[in-house]
């Protein structure tokens, strides 16, 4: 299954300037449960916003046709080199950034978001329009003491083709 992650504000932005919008604690918690274990997929420019590099206990992977060799991650110039190194049964989380998600969004199955109630007055990087996805899942949050705004965790399905 390949999954996208990310936290959306209402107009899909994602970042500014290479970093995340939002400091949302428990994003950084589901995030982390989520990939653990798993593979995930990015770009080179969000590989470069990550403060510590290649994220612990993950496959890392960037695709990028500039870079061969990154410490802590595979590099791949194309989708299909990087899918014929994956199993069948690999989950893979697309994490990033805008030009990953909007080149891959329909090879997803599942998108995976952190939905923030707010619009941000500066961004530069927006996630792609998935208003033809089915809500599958949802959680809201209030705002609190570490969070604030509102949010949800929501969990989206392609719809089905008629």
């Amino acid at each position: 299954m390949i999954a996208m992650i990310a936290a959306v504000a209402r107009n899909r932005a994602i970042g500014y300037k290479n970093k995340l919008i939002y400091w949302l604690p428990n994003d950084l918690k589901r995030f982390k449960q989520l990939t653990t274990g798993h593979t995930i997929l990015m770009g080179l420019n969000t590989y470069r916003s990550l403060p510590k590099g290649a994220l612990p206990n993950r496959r890392n992977c960037v695709l990028t046709t500039s870079v061969r060799q990154l410490p802590g991650c595979e590099c791949f110039a194309t989708w299909q080199e990087f899918q014929d190194s994956c199993q069948p049964d690999e989950q893979i989380y697309i994490i990033g950034g805008a030009s990953i998600y909007r080149q891959f969004i329909g090879k997803a199955d599942r998108l995976c978001l952190t939905e923030v109630c707010d619009t941000p007055a500066e961004a530069d990087t927006f996630f792609p329009d998935y208003s033809d996805w089915k809500e599958v899942w949802r959680e809201d949050h209030e705002p609190d003491e570490k969070h604030q705004q509102a949010y949800a965790f929501v969990d989206y399905e392609r719809e089905a083709e008629r």
